[in-house]
């Protein structure tokens, strides 16, 4: 995985208040907040260093030809900084999460001005932090509405794809933005490293490969959502469906809790970690099925 891994502080919530904060500063004066905020060298040599940090936590408006209301531009900052920061922290650790912030931050910043434009705008959640948990998830699939499917590999290439073009076709910012999220995501790959391979002792099978356990948090995420629209919407399909799925990751040989300690919302995220989280997850729809309602004969033939 990688090379080193350190403690998570989980310094994600910090970012997840900063962006809020902001954000009420943007909505009072956006024309004063953008005048204190964003990114000038030559502000930046007049004292006014805060500017290389602040920039980061304005809430974008337009979004190509689009306008879009900044507080729904906060509402998916903030969903992805909480779905894909806490992940790729919670495998890194905080102090190399937090240089990957800063390279990102600050690369952008000096590419800025090297080139001599103003910056504004969260490009570290936009690109560098979907660039790395995309890496980190290549097979990893989001559902729209919970229905329509859409790897995050395939978000990865689309913001991709829109940087360049804005490089190529945009203002000079995208440069920078682009230098930025380069920068971060280089120091991502010269921290991964393959795990050499156990060997087995003498007379025994290999052991099966462990599973990427960023994955597997994000896959039971998923897992949870889908078993409460499950058991909301009363289909019995989806619960067959999900019941079965669960059963084929069962580990055996796994002591699980009682039911009433199965928690996978609950803050310390322990089910989500936990081996048994297949198993009580098929126990939870078994003991949560709706029972169908009576009929309108069954009714009327009671005594």
């Amino acid at each position: 995985m990688f090379r080193s891994r350190g403690e998570n502080l989980r310094s994600v919530y910090i970012l997840l208040f900063l962006n809020v904060a902001f954000f009420f500063l943007q909505h009072q004066d956006g024309e004063k907040f953008a005048h204190l905020f964003t990114f000038d060298w030559s502000a930046v040599l007049h004292g006014e260093a805060w500017r290389i940090f602040t920039y980061q936590f304005v809430q974008a408006s337009r979004i190509g030809t689009f306008s879009i209301p900044p507080v729904v531009t906060l509402f998916l900052n903030l969903v992805l900084l909480s779905l894909m920061g806490m992940a790729v922290e919670d495998a890194w650790g905080t102090r190399q999460f937090l240089t990957l912030f800063a390279l990102s931050t600050f690369g952008s910043a000096a590419a800025a001005a090297w080139l001599g434009v103003p910056l504004l705008g969260s490009y570290f959640i936009n690109f560098t932090l979907l660039f790395v948990y995309a890496a980190l998830n290549r097979d990893q699939t989001f559902y729209l509405s919970t229905m329509v499917p859409v790897r995050v590999t395939f978000l990865a290439l689309l913001a991709l794809g829109a940087l360049l073009v804005g490089v190529f076709f945009g203002n000079a910012s995208n440069i920078a933005a682009l230098a930025g999220a380069a920068a971060a995501f280089v120091y991502y790959l010269t921290q991964r490293v393959k795990s050499a391979p156990t060997a087995a002792p003498s007379g025994f099978a290999p052991a099966a490969k462990e599973a990427d356990p960023l994955a597997a948090m994000t896959r039971s995420l998923t897992r949870v959502a889908a078993m409460k629209k499950a058991l909301a919407t009363r289909s019995d399909s989806d619960i067959d469906r999900l019941i079965a799925a669960s059963e084929k990751e069962v580990v055996v040989g796994v002591n699980i809790c009682a039911p009433v300690d199965f928690k996978p919302e609950h803050s310390d995220r322990y089910c989500l970690r936990c081996e048994g989280f297949a198993e009580c997850t098929a126990r939870h729809l078994r003991l949560n099925r709706p029972t169908a309602a009576p009929n309108s004969e069954d009714l009327a033939t009671a005594p």
